[in-house]
């Protein structure tokens, strides 16, 4: 459906240029997301994949489109532009949905025929939003290797850093007898997060073996798993930092309600891989 929304605004945008040949130009670089200083560093590190934008003028909704990029604009004079952060939902590409949790872009400029409008967005997150984050930089991690499960354990390593990684991240190395890695969230680190609002648990991740995240539901009746994404493996030749928007409020609202939340990890080991291992960072759950 979203495949299909977008192809149709490519469409009419094509046929409008076609009807108007002299159409005004907006171009718009890659997002940056800034500090919030009403949070105080209660974002953490501040990673980001915003691969797109809602596209408003004199809110009139222009379309979606992937940053970079530069769209016909059928308007002449001072105008009003809004750019909404949107993100790639669970990794899948035709899922795109505006992160409410950032605010949007706004400012204004002058569409003249034949010339490009050019500005470069940037948001941070609300000053409402709650966030719950595992960044490894405290020797007391909140995530714990299941005792009865899980042969291989988290490690906090510091080699090949990237700046968004700080001093530490998680890594995880599975082999022929640490075959199994199962984690948790720590009990005292229970969440309780409200049903039809915006929630997201945002990693950045680097991995040769897949894994996958667990959402569970904790409460009288006990714990319950619900699997959420699994994270594909890279070659070892293409390895690199990735990060990912995982969705929690649809299976949030469905669920029952007086629960808590416990974010888990698990990934076994693959003979037919030389060396696996994960490598996680920057584990944010963000809500309100």
């Amino acid at each position: 459906m979203a495949y299909r929304y977008l192809l149709f605004l490519g469409l009419l945008l094509s046929a409008c240029v076609k009807n108007n040949p002299d159409p005004a130009w907006l171009e718009v670089s890659e997002w940056t997301l800034e500090a919030n200083p009403a949070l105080n560093g209660e974002e953490g590190q501040l990673t980001h994949k915003i691969t797109d934008a809602w596209v408003y003028v004199d809110d009139q909704l222009i379309g979606v489109f992937e940053v970079p990029f530069k769209i016909p604009i059928l308007k002449e004079g001072s105008a009003g532009i809004r750019l909404y952060p949107t993100i790639r939902v669970n990794g899948v590409a035709a899922t795109k949905m505006r992160n409410e949790h950032m605010v949007p872009f706004e400012t204004s400029g002058v569409f003249i025929k034949n010339q490009t409008l050019t500005i470069a967005p940037k948001t941070h997150y609300r000053d409402d939003v709650t966030f719950w984050i595992e960044d490894f930089e405290d020797i007391n991690v909140r995530l714990t290797d299941d005792p009865n499960t899980s042969s291989a354990n988290l490690i906090l390593v510091n080699d090949t850093l990237k700046w968004f990684n700080g001093n530490y991240y998680g890594k995880v190395a599975l082999n022929d007898q640490d075959s199994i890695w199962v984690a948790y969230t720590n009990q005292d680190q229970q969440l309780s997060i409200p049903k039809n609002k915006q929630a997201m648990l945002e990693i950045d991740y680097c991995n040769s073996v897949p894994f996958t995240n667990y959402l569970l539901f904790v409460n009288s009746n006990g714990t319950n798993e619900n699997p959420m994404i699994t994270m594909n493996k890279s070659p070892l030749t293409a390895l690199r930092w990735k990060k990912i928007y995982i969705y929690l409020s649809e299976v949030i609202t469905a669920g029952p309600n007086n629960t808590n939340y416990i974010q888990a990890f698990r990934a076994f080991h693959d003979a037919t891989i030389p060396n696996n291992f994960i490598l996680i960072d920057n584990i944010k759950v963000v809500y309100f």
